[in-house]
């Protein structure tokens, strides 16, 4: 299935779906309330079956975050990135997806630790790299260090 056509398919299950363009990749963004409605079924659809989560990231935009996932289906070989805006920047939240992908799980817990967006129902939410006691979030655009050197 070519970009169009996925691009044309998914428009049909989803006429409210908004597409960036100027990438490689197709880039849908979804609010965070369809999030998990959306992202089973991309990965459930059998003309989708987006059965492999190849990036799960986050970007600190100041006044929002936005969670990045890059989706690939291994049967049809086409590639999705979908994007979720995050407004609340004192405390992002947004819903597991590590029953749905094994390998959500580390990213996750990764994505927790150095922006401190919390991913509800993750069945082992912790640090994986800080420590315990670890007082912030470094990846955080306002995250001040006092060993940091600004230049």
């Amino acid at each position: 299935m070519s970009n169009e056509e996925l691009k044309l398919s998914l428009t049909a299950h989803y006429p409210e779906m908004v597409f960036e363009e100027g990438s490689e990749y197709i880039n849908i963004v979804v609010g965070p309330s369809n999030f998990r409605n959306c992202i089973e079924q991309l990965r459930n659809e059998a003309a989708w079956k987006f059965d492999h989560l190849f990036c799960l990231t986050c970007v600190d935009w100041k006044t929002n975050f936005t969670m990045v996932y890059h989706l690939l289906s291994c049967t049809f070989k086409h590639q999705l990135v979908v994007k979720v805006k995050l407004t609340d920047v004192n405390n992002p939240e947004i819903e597991t997806i590590c029953d749905l992908w094994k390998g959500a799980n580390f990213h996750e817990r990764e994505v927790y630790d150095m922006f401190g967006v919390k991913f509800t129902n993750h069945p082992d939410l912790r640090r994986i790299l800080l420590d315990e006691d670890w007082s912030g979030y470094p990846l955080r655009k306002n995250y001040v260090d006092v060993n940091m050197i600004e230049i």
